[in-house]
């Protein structure tokens, strides 16, 4: 199990009235017991058999279902989720996606991690009254300390919250968002900034209405030339317009200076290290030269996975 820590640097109606609020209660408003009954296709007889159960154990309802086996506890999962308007991912996308553990795994210790790092990240990057309205690079001094798959995380988390979400994958050297999340990559960040017109470079992703992707795309040869450019400069300020969130994955700091040039563009940085792995030396030089920068530190986050 992955775990974090993390530091930062300092009238009438009557029946008609009724029938209009019954008309307008939506699917998410329906008990567990309803949502499980229709996912299961329960039978009258069944549902009496649970409730009989449920009175006699004094269990709530999934769980009665779960001892009679009549219904899964990933049958009572996505019941609280849809009840909640929390998005959930079903087995299928679960086996497709393996990362995405607060999407996957959303109740949690994991995911209740990226929560928590998700409250300090809207307080100290995304508040309101930000201005100018910053994007977020996630960077990390060496390949391997779980940068990728804390930013995809990251990004469910704020998309939970209701708010546009954007993954930027901006890791010219090796990009793996498109893997992660199991979307197309033929086009993507390095064709806009190369200055070749495609359609649909930002995907929405299936399940989490709220979160998008922009994928890398082709791998160019040339990645710290594009990215100094204005245009990617231009296109943040464009994104971070347009959505609530903007999470940038960069290339760990041992390829160059492509992640501290990202972390200036976006306005502020996090840095990823991992234990038992991230050298001291290596962490502390990268923060120094973010502290050059332009950018926001919103802190250092040690991933002990």
């Amino acid at each position: 199990m992955a775990k974090f820590s993390y530091s930062t640097p300092q009238g009438s109606g009557g029946a008609g009235a009724t029938a209009s609020i019954e008309k307008a209660t939506s699917i998410h408003d329906r008990s567990i017991g309803a949502i499980i009954s229709e996912t299961r296709d329960l039978s009258a007889e069944q549902v009496e058999q649970i409730l009989a159960y449920q009175r006699e154990k004094g269990v709530r309802f999934g769980e009665a279902a779960i001892a009679l086996g009549l219904a899964s506890a990933d049958d009572v999962l996505m019941a609280l989720a849809e009840q909640f308007h929390y998005p959930y991912a079903p087995e299928e996308r679960r086996k497709l996606s393996p990362e995405l553990v607060a999407l996957n795994q959303p109740f949690s210790h994991q995911a209740e991690a990226f929560r928590a790092i998700r409250t300090q990240v809207m307080m100290r990057v995304f508040g309101e009254g930000e201005s100018p309205r910053r994007a977020l690079a996630v960077v990390s001094p060496n390949s391997g300390d779980g940068k990728t798959f804390f930013a995809a995380n990251l990004a469910i988390t704020l998309a939970q919250l209701g708010g546009r979400t954007l993954l930027v994958d901006a890791d010219l050297r090796g990009p793996r968002q498109h893997m992660v999340f199991n979307i197309e990559n033929s086009a993507g960040l390095s064709s806009i900034l190369s200055g070749r017109l495609e359609s649909q470079v930002i995907q929405q992703i299936q399940g989490v209405p709220s979160l998008f992707v922009l994928p890398v795309g082709v791998v160019a040869p040339n990645p710290l030339e594009l990215i100094e450019r204005p245009a990617f400069g231009l296109l943040l300020r464009e994104l971070t317009a347009k959505f609530d969130h903007v999470i940038v994955d960069t290339p760990a700091a041992v390829y160059g200076a492509d992640a501290s040039v990202i972390a200036a563009r976006c306005g502020a940085a996090l840095v990823i290290a991992r234990k038992n792995a991230s050298r001291i030396g290596a962490l502390q030089d990268l923060v120094e030269i973010l502290a050059e920068t332009p950018a926001k530190m919103a802190g250092v986050i040690m991933n002990e996975y």
